[in-house]
């Protein structure tokens, strides 16, 4: 399921095949809408507890969930000692 709006009128589905599968398509949009927002709030200087809370969340979930790879991108490459 790919148009949103159809994939909110399944959730309701009285079909489990079809409301599951929507609400799959939700997860991933949330999980994406999520990133996506985050990724906007540290760019523009938002600590990950004002994040956290925006979220509802803890400071250490939030952290944990979505600074993945990011301290190894903003560190210099290492440097062979031969």
């Amino acid at each position: 399921m790919s148009d949103t709006t159809q994939v909110a009128s399944a959730a309701s589905s009285k079909d489990p095949a079809v409301g599951l599968a929507a609400v799959r398509s939700l997860r991933v949009l949330v999980e994406r809408l999520e990133e996506l927002q985050v990724g906007n709030a540290r760019a523009q200087g938002w600590t990950w507890e004002q994040i956290a809370e925006r979220l509802g969340v803890s400071r250490q979930a939030v952290h944990k969930k979505h600074a993945r790879g990011r301290s190894l991108t903003s560190r210099a490459p290492l440097q062979r000692r031969d």
